[in-house]
C-alpha cells in the first residue's frame, strides 16, 4: 500500500489561483467536493494524496513540523519563520508569480528622511527628545528586526499588525511600517513613500518540500511531474 502523500495549497486569493493553475497545466485533476471553501481535497489520478487548503503562514509550519510533504507557499513567509523550521525546508522551486518585495516605508511628509541612516537619527531623536521608542508596525517581526539592527537601527518598538498594515501611522499606531508590496501603489495611496535602501527581501511563490519526506519515491515522483511547468 502506497504512503498518503499530503500538499499544502494556500486556501485563498491569487497565489491560491496560480498554484492550481500548476495542477492543470500538469493534467493533475484536482477533486473538491465544496469547491472553493473546501479545506480537503484529492487528485483524480492518485488515491494516496491529500490536498490540504491552509493559510500560506500555516503551510510554512507544517512542512518545518512534516506533517505536509510537499507545499506551495511564499518566500518571505518562509524566510520570515524560525530558523529551525527554515533548516526543516527545502526550496525546490521559485516562480515568476506571487511576486513582492518586502519593504521599510514612512510617512511621505518626512522630506527629511530618505534612508535608513535618516531613520537611525529619527530613532533617537524621538528616544531623546519624546521619551519613547520608534514604533514600526509589521506582520514580518524576524526579518524586520534583523533589517534594521543590520543598518544600524536598535532604537524602535515592533507593532504587530493584524489587518491593513499602511493604515497604522494614520491611526496613531506606529510612526512607520514594513509592509510586502508588488506595485508600490497602496502605500502611495496611503501617503507612505518607501526608503531608497528600505528594500528587505524579494519574494515569490514556492513550491517546498519537508526535508523529511524529500527522499520519499512518491515525494520525488510527484516533485517531477509538478515540475514540469
Amino acid at each position: 500500500m502506497k504512503k498518503e502523500i499530503k500538499i499544502g495549497i494556500p486556501s485563498k486569493g491569487r497565489l491560491r489561483k496560480d498554484v492550481l493553475n500548476i495542477f492543470k497545466k500538469n493534467k493533475l485533476n484536482l477533486i473538491s467536493e465544496r469547491g472553493e471553501r473546501d479545506l480537503l481535497g484529492s487528485i483524480k489520478q492518485y488515491k494516496n494524496i491529500k490536498i490540504l487548503y491552509l493559510h500560506a503562514r500555516e503551510i510554512i509550519e507544517r512542512l518545518g513540523d512534516g506533517s505536509l510533504d510537499i507545499g506551495f507557499s511564499g518566500f518571505d513567509l518562509l524566510k520570515e519563520s524560525e530558523i529551525n523550521t527554515q533548516k526543516k525546508i527545502n526550496v525546490l522551486k521559485r516562480y515568476d508569480f506571487g511576486k513582492a518585495t518586502l519593504v521599510v516605508a514612512i510617512p511621505d511628509p518626512w522630506i527629511d528622511v530618505q534612508t535608513v541612516a535618516d531613520l537611525e537619527e529619527i530613532a533617537f531623536e524621538f528616544k531623546d527628545k519624546k521619551k519613547k521608542r520608534l514604533r514600526v508596525a509589521t506582520k514580518y517581526p524576524n526579518l524586520t528586526r534583523e533589517f534594521l539592527f543590520s543598518k544600524g537601527v536598535t532604537q524602535f518598538k515592533l507593532v504587530g499588525s493584524l489587518g491593513a498594515t499602511e493604515a497604522y501611522p494614520f491611526t496613531g499606531s506606529s510612526e512607520i511600517i514594513t509592509d510586502i508590496t508588488s506595485t508600490g501603489e497602496t502605500l502611495k495611496a496611503n501617503n507612505l513613500r518607501i526608503l531608497k535602501d528600505g528594500e528587505i527581501l524579494k519574494s515569490e511563490a514556492c513550491m517546498m518540500t519537508s526535508k523529511s519526506s524529500v527522499k520519499k519515491p512518491e515525494v520525488k515522483k510527484l516533485v517531477k511531474l509538478l515540475s514540469k511547468n
